[in-house]
């Protein structure tokens, strides 16, 4: 059996691998476009503008959780949704520097070799 040897990346490079597959699902960006229209959300309140069970929202809403792209506050007997723009914004930094840093080695980049 083979297992991911973690500690043989980088913290950064980890985070942004974890960030990705986050958002590795359509329903996931829908939600994240969602709170970033609508600010605030509960889960019920989601779920009537997707096209999925509330259910299926709630998991969706625990993996961007788990991946600290939204902060739940509960209310009630309701949890309200919110984006974590500070997160946000150092995903924002982490990936515009990777892409960068990929980018400078692209087909059109001097001395490319590919």
């Amino acid at each position: 059996m083979t297992y991911a040897k973690l500690s043989e990346f980088t913290e950064a490079q980890q985070q942004l691998a974890r960030v990705a597959k986050a958002l590795s699902h359509p329903a996931r960006v829908a939600i994240i476009e969602l709170l970033a229209a609508k600010k605030t959300c509960i889960s019920g309140d989601i779920a009537a503008e997707l096209p999925l069970s509330r259910t299926t929202v709630s998991q969706h809403l625990q993996e961007l959780k788990a991946a600290g792209l939204v902060r739940g506050d509960i209310d009630g007997l309701t949890v309200c949704y919110c984006l974590d723009t500070e997160v946000l914004g150092r995903v924002q930094q982490q990936f515009g520097a990777f892409l960068e840093q990929a980018a400078c080695c692209g087909p059109a980049a001097p001395g490319c070799a590919c």
